[in-house]
């Protein structure tokens, strides 16, 4: 758990869990359905990043299907043509992520804030175009093969690709060394690759190896990023007694022995709401 030597408090994900797990697909190929199905099944929560000039083609989703078929899930950008980035003018560049947000969220009827880079392309000037138009996180394809939190959900690289996921790393996540951090396993890739490969049975493995664990907070991407975004906005007092959450996210942390929740806009005092407890 991340610690805090100032407020000695230990930040954790809601309800008090100390593990997150996310999904991240690309390109909305036909067995997203499929996919879909089984995250459903083992109650899992995913973020499908999708190009919404594709949709309709021959072995893709329909444009009409997206709101229905990812109810329970996140819908994210990837462009509207699934473009090599560096290729690109910058008013290319616009028109790629502006329409696929606007398509997308007509679709879904829902605010569309994340992105995964095309061939896991990106440059500075991408990510500064993609914040300036409402992108707020995106997944690179870099795997880092922990389980820490991203520094820079701008540069969000992802713990591993599906293939790479083993019944080690998961013994490793569910069981962790005493000096673990907050740990969160984000797998990805893509649907058509358990067709192509013949391995839907690893996926389902992996869902079952999983699920249904009270430890774990299973989470799109976005509700990943919002909730960290406001775990790390706490404002503490100069002697650490003190948390404000300026959030509209509630926030949970343990002090000491106490498991508490900082509400959402509330503030905390430590020495005196821990002796009441």
């Amino acid at each position: 758990m991340m610690k805090n030597n100032a407020a000695e408090i230990s930040f954790l994900f809601p309800e008090g869990k100390d593990k997150a797990l996310t999904f991240s697909y690309d390109d909305a190929q036909v067995y997203d359905r499929r996919l879909v199905d089984i995250f459903n099944r083992y109650g899992m929560k995913a973020t499908f990043h999708l190009n919404s000039g594709i949709l309709d083609e021959e072995g893709f989703i329909t444009g009409q299907e997206v709101k229905e078929l990812y109810a329970n899930h996140e819908v994210a950008c990837h462009a509207v043509t699934h473009p090599f980035f560096n290729e690109l003018s910058s008013g290319q560049t616009v028109r790629e992520i502006l329409n696929d947000r606007c398509t997308l969220e007509n679709y879904t009827g829902r605010i569309v804030r994340g992105f995964s880079y095309p061939f896991g392309e990106y440059n500075d000037r991408l990510v500064r175009i993609a914040k300036d138009l409402g992108i707020v996180y995106a997944r690179t394809v870099e795997d880092k093969m922990n389980f820490n939190l991203p520094a820079d959900f701008m540069y969000w690289h992802p713990t591993c690709h599906h293939n790479r996921v083993t019944d080690e790393m998961i013994e490793d996540f569910t069981n962790p060394p005493g000096y673990r951090n907050l740990a969160l396993f984000y797998i990805w890739g893509h649907s058509f690759e358990f067709e192509r490969e013949n391995n839907w049975k690893h996926i389902c493995h992996i869902c079952e190896a999983l699920q249904g664990r009270d430890d774990v907070w299973y989470a799109t991407n976005m509700e990943i990023f919002e909730y960290v975004t406001a775990m790390r906005s706490v404002v503490m007092s100069a002697d650490g007694r003190i948390l404000y959450n300026p959030t509209a996210e509630p926030v949970w942390f343990m002090s000491g022995d106490n498991k508490m929740c900082l509400p959402a806009g509330g503030s905390i005092n430590l020495h005196r709401d821990c002796e009441t407890r």
